[in-house]
């Protein structure tokens, strides 16, 4: 990773700004603000994602799914649900972006998504337990057939 001087970040900023502010959307825009991504505030980000930048959505999504992941993870104790859980909220985020309206902190604005959908879950994990349809007794193991309640006998 390299270090970038005050002065060239600054310069770099002010250059992400400028390509949303034209709402520019040729693929030589698009290597500038990948290129760029990495120094550029989520604010800078969000904007862009919101015009349909999906490598500003990627990289506010490469900043924060960290944090994510441990938030999911805290509440659900599972690392395949937490997993589950950012996904979704991942999915849930670009689609609703638009209805973020900067009050809050991006990062916080996510992470209130990630509750929501991980408390959500261990809701309905709650009311529909999970069984194994299969039952182990000693070195035999049983299988069971259950009936198609469609079929007519």
């Amino acid at each position: 990773m390299f270090r970038v001087s005050g002065r060239m970040q600054i310069e770099c900023v002010d250059t992400i700004k400028e390509l949303i502010e034209m709402d520019a959307c040729d693929s030589q825009d698009e290597v500038g603000v990948k290129l760029f991504a990495h120094i550029a505030t989520d604010e800078i980000l969000v904007r862009a994602a919101k015009s349909g930048d999906r490598y500003a959505f990627a990289e506010l999504w490469e900043r924060q799914s960290n944090t994510a992941f441990k938030v999911a993870y805290r509440i659900m104790k599972n690392r395949d649900d937490a997993d589950d859980a950012i996904q979704d909220a991942c999915m849930k985020a670009h689609v609703h972006l638009t209805t973020f309206d900067g009050r809050e902190k991006f990062s916080t604005w996510l992470t209130r998504i990630v509750n929501n959908l991980a408390l959500m879950t261990l809701r309905k994990k709650d009311t529909r337990p999970e069984t194994s349809m299969e039952i182990a007794d000693g070195k035999t193991r049983q299988q069971w057939e259950i009936a198609d309640q469609n079929e007519e006998c």
